[in-house]
Parts: C-alpha cells; structure tokens; sequence
C-alpha cells in the first residue's frame, strides 16, 4: 500500500511542475519587457541588465527554436537600453 502511495505522489508532483512551465515562461518575459522599457526612463543601468536576463530565462537560454516576442524585445531593449545608460554615465 505503501509503494502505491509514493507512486502517485511522483505522479502527481511531475504534472505540476510541467503544466505551469509556459505560464511562468510568459510572465518572465513581460516582466523583462516591462524593466526595458522602464529602464528608458529611470535606473536604465540597473534594469537594462535586469531586462537582458528576464528575457534570456524566458528564451530558454538559448536563441533556437520558437522564442515569445516579449521576451525578445526584452533582450534587444535591454542591451540598447544598457548601452544608452552606460553613454549617458560617461559624459
């Protein structure tokens, strides 16, 4: 009875880790996309980078396969958005 009882809690705990996978992915991704565009505007030196690695853990960490626009534009923003703060720092 016992082994059946682990068997099922196995089970169940590997379905929920993979059914929120997408959802998670997603979030990360608005959340960088959203630290790049308010990198524009205040603390562009901090979340630039922020951005750039929001949109990376959404990616995948890689740049094959179908990627979510947000977290692109979230990597592309970042870097401008980190290259124009690092500009703007040198003056």
């Amino acid at each position: 009875m016992a082994a059946r009882t682990r068997t099922r809690s196995r089970i169940r705990a590997r379905n929920r880790t993979g059914a929120g996978t997408a959802t998670r992915t997603g979030t990360i991704a608005v959340l960088g996309a959203g630290c790049a565009i308010a990198g524009f505007f205040v603390l562009g030196i901090l979340l630039g980078p922020a951005a750039i690695i929001f949109g990376w853990l959404a990616m995948g960490r890689s740049w094959r396969g179908g990627k979510s626009i947000p977290a692109v534009v979230a990597v592309i923003l970042g870097a401008i958005d980190t290259v124009i703060a690092v500009l703007w720092l040198a003056q």
